[in-house]
């Protein structure tokens, strides 16, 4: 049975500020033109497919969408998503070309982002100590991030107390780098020798995990041993580094780093001296995964969910898009279909 209700709000012209307010009503948020469950129905569409269609389905502007789905989440998301974080993670996630990101902020106990916004810069990360306020601050435990010199120097300023826990697969990550860096340059020397040769179709062998390769990968792999020894020092130095991060116990691994590092500095490898020279500087930071085994793995899972969403929606015009649809699917609002099929 169709039910019309029609009902004229009272709008009242306030005299401190000159404004004109609308009478509140149950059913609907100030301002908006749809009921309550309306909108919560059209942010559970949004959860589960992109907005073009939930647009097309409810026949409303795709704009309009937007707007309903901050409304949802001011609503029926928690009133402080900043209350209670002991560990937290910082991560950047790329949402536009020309290098356009946002920053986003993790909690790594309910696994959930708790704060995002428009930048990487330091003063994004200020605005999240600000919004944070001192005394929560100040009961921060842990801060996992890659080595990102903004990063560090806002979390110093604002969690002086908290422990820096630096990603162990950012740091392999730089091992892999180096070792493809020092592949590209025995290319560029050997070029046109008879041992050129070995170095074709090496990249994966060198890259991947020893239990990962394929048959003929190991065969590569013992063509780079016998034929080519600066390519395959790197690739001992970065499987070595990987074993260290394997270690427990905090100070056997800080005698293990220092030892990678000395002879990463005696490999006559540029790119790994220079890595040896970055673990030396960050060496507590590093040390502090060993202790906590806090990584960014939760944050890269999550940003993998945004990046789905940024695709399933075929990128987005500004970042405030981006943040509204972050709260709406990766905080751990559970939304329910309101008009339900009998």
């Amino acid at each position: 049975m169709e039910v019309t209700l029609k009902y004229q709000q009272r709008r009242v012209a306030c005299r401190r500020c000159g404004e004109v307010h609308a009478e509140l009503v149950p059913w609907a948020e100030p301002g908006s033109r749809f009921t309550r469950d309306f909108e919560d129905q059209a942010a559970y569409f949004a959860q589960v497919m992109d907005r073009t269609n939930t647009s097309r389905m409810l026949r409303i502007a795709w704009r309009t969408v937007g707007k309903i789905i901050e409304r949802v989440v001011a609503r029926l998301g928690p009133t402080d998503r900043l209350e209670n974080l002991e560990y937290i993670g910082l991560d950047e996630l790329s949402y536009r070309r020309h290098h356009e990101y946002i920053t986003t902020v993790v909690d790594h106990v309910g696994s959930k982002v708790v704060w995002a916004a428009k930048g990487k810069s330091a003063a994004t990360v200020d605005e999240f100590f600000k919004a944070l306020g001192p005394e929560r601050a100040a009961k921060l435990k842990g801060v996992t991030m890659d080595m990102s010199g903004a990063y560090i120097e806002a979390v110093k300023r604002g969690a002086p107390e908290a422990q820096i826990i630096f990603d162990r697969f950012h740091v392999q990550r730089m091992a892999q780098d180096a070792v493809d860096q020092v592949r590209r340059e025995q290319v560029r020397r050997l070029a046109g020798t008879d041992d050129a040769k070995t170095l074709k179709k090496t990249r994966w062998a060198l890259l991947k995990n020893p239990w990962n390769l394929t048959a003929v990968e190991g065969d590569k792999l013992i063509e780079v041993q016998r034929d080519n020894r600066p390519l395959y020092r790197a690739y001992l130095l970065k499987e070595s580094l990987a074993e260290i991060f394997a270690r427990r116990q905090v100070n056997v691994a800080r005698e293990k780093f220092i030892q990678w590092c000395r002879w990463a500095a005696r490999s006559r490898l540029a790119p790994f001296k220079k890595l040896a020279g970055t673990i030396r500087r960050h060496l507590d930071g590093i040390l502090a995964f060993i202790a906590t085994g806090l990584s960014n793995g939760p944050i890269e899972g999550l940003n993998g969910k945004i990046r789905t969403i940024t695709r399933r929606a075929y990128g987005f015009h500004s970042a405030s898009s981006l943040i509204s649809f972050i709260f709406l699917c990766c905080t751990g609002l559970t939304l329910d279909p309101v008009f339900k099929t009998p």
